[in-house]
């Protein structure tokens, strides 16, 4: 007993010495053995699974990050369409701010084999002027956009175009076609995503708080859209349609001005209505595949400032809006097919596929390119290239694309029949009938109008 008496004490000595001299360490040791257990971990259920089409830029890097607040799985899509881009970055920068995956696929052949060379077939122009350069392109976008979202078991995609323009139409009828059943985030239409963010300063604020990174060198006044058939600007100064284009605007083009004093020479062969074949006759170099014949165009006519246009034409939303636009490939192109085109092709046949053109034009423009209509009109313009086949020579040159000459086995030129030294198969005596019987109608409507 008195053992267990003198160790009790010594003991009771032990601490009461303890927490006169090291008072911070006993509270710390208190403090823990009072300590309440951390609360369970809670795991917040995702919404679900989107796919962003991205292009790294501010606003989609910010609509990743928002995504993401409002509880999203965030898929980031780059597509490489021809733009100067560094894809490594903006992969870099995608998967630090949190995206799940992120694919970046290179489409330029395919943009170019399935969508430029339709387009062509159609000498599509909208209001006889925009070559369509971004339009085309949506579908494209758009169609590897589902695919993934497809193979990723994603419910939702979501793009940055703005609730103003035409290209948030393109992308969401497009997707809508080849996936009913997804959902379309669209931030720029949805009100707590545009009150919150009402303007460049906004999103940069946001950005820095998120520890996005924003650009270091200052934004251009001005909107621009680039891919392998074009640039396009827009926004900004441009919105006053007196104001001139700066001279430093355009990227895809030399200034005609400045452009080389002498021609380039090219032959470009077409069959089934498509380039198979560019040579350059001064430098006897030729591109074959679509890709490269039409990136060579591209840096044939962008050194000869050809392809610029600066229109006002009407979106499909609604209202009119200024664009200034650089084709220099796309340009040439049309010039050379129009003219093979006529030289190959039947009078009425051509007077049909004309309007069908224009149908197909304003199709693509507003965004229907995988509807049935359009599907039946790409058809039916394809069906008259059948016989429009053969060779065009032409000048590039300070800005201008001069036809020189053109031949094909298929051509329907008969040189002996519309030649004034040759009878040929026709007697001009036969011209009076046509004439009578066509003036017919005009006599008898000048008679009753006297």
């Amino acid at each position: 007993h008195s053992a267990r008496r003198v160790t009790a004490i010594f003991r009771a000595t032990l601490t009461v010495m303890f927490i006169v001299f090291c008072p911070k360490k006993t509270n710390r040791t208190l403090q823990r053995r009072t300590r309440a257990p951390p609360p369970p971990h809670r795991h917040i259920m995702s919404k679900g699974t989107v796919v962003l089409a991205y292009s790294g830029g501010l606003d989609t890097s910010c609509i990743l990050v928002w995504l993401k607040e409002q509880g999203y799985d965030v898929i980031t899509f780059l597509a490489n369409v021809g733009q100067d881009e560094d894809f490594k970055a903006a992969k870099d920068k995608a998967e630090t701010l949190g995206a799940k995956k992120v694919f970046i696929e290179d489409v330029r052949a395919e943009f170019v084999e399935d969508f430029i060379w339709p387009a062509l077939q159609a000498n599509a122009i909208y209001e006889d002027r925009y070559l369509l350069g971004t339009a085309i392109a949506r579908p494209c976008i758009a169609r590897k956009l589902v695919e993934i979202a497809r193979r990723e078991g994603a419910q939702f995609i979501s793009h940055g175009a703005t609730g103003k323009g035409n290209d948030q139409i393109r992308f969401e009828l497009s997707c809508y076609a080849l996936y009913p059943e997804v959902k379309v985030i669209a931030p720029w239409r949805i009100p707590e995503f545009y009150n919150r963010f009402k303007g460049r300063k906004d999103l940069m604020e946001y950005a820095q708080k998120h520890g996005i990174p924003v650009p270091v060198s200052p934004k251009a006044p001005w909107s621009m859209d680039a891919n392998l058939m074009h640039i396009s600007y827009e926004s900004g100064i441009l919105e006053n349609p007196k104001q001139h284009a700066p001279a430093d605007l355009y990227m895809m083009t030399k200034n005609p001005e400045d452009s080389p004093n002498s021609a380039d020479v090219l032959e470009i062969e077409f069959k089934n209505g498509v380039p198979i074949k560019v040579v350059d006759v001064k430098q006897g170099t030729s591109k074959s595949s679509p890709l490269d014949i039409f990136s060579y165009l591209n840096l044939i006519g962008g050194n000869h400032g050809v392809g610029r246009i600066d229109i006002v034409e009407n979106r499909f939303i609604g209202m009119k809006s200024r664009g200034i636009y650089e084709t220099p490939g796309g340009t040439i192109l049309l010039k050379a097919h129009l003219d093979i085109e006529t030289f190959t092709m039947d009078k009425e046949v051509r007077r049909i596929k004309q309007g069908l053109g224009i149908k197909f034009s304003e199709l693509v423009y507003n965004g229907f390119w995988y509807s049935p209509e359009c599907e039946f009109v790409r058809h039916c313009i394809n069906k008259s290239q059948e016989n429009v086949e053969g060779k065009v020579q032409l000048s590039i040159f300070k800005g201008q694309v001069y036809i020189l000459g053109r031949e094909s086995p298929k051509s329907l030129y008969n040189e002996e029949l519309v030649s004034m030294d040759v009878q040929g198969d026709y007697d001009p005596c036969d011209a009076s009938g046509f004439i009578r019987i066509n003036a017919v109608r005009l006599r008898h409507r000048a008679k009753l109008s006297s």
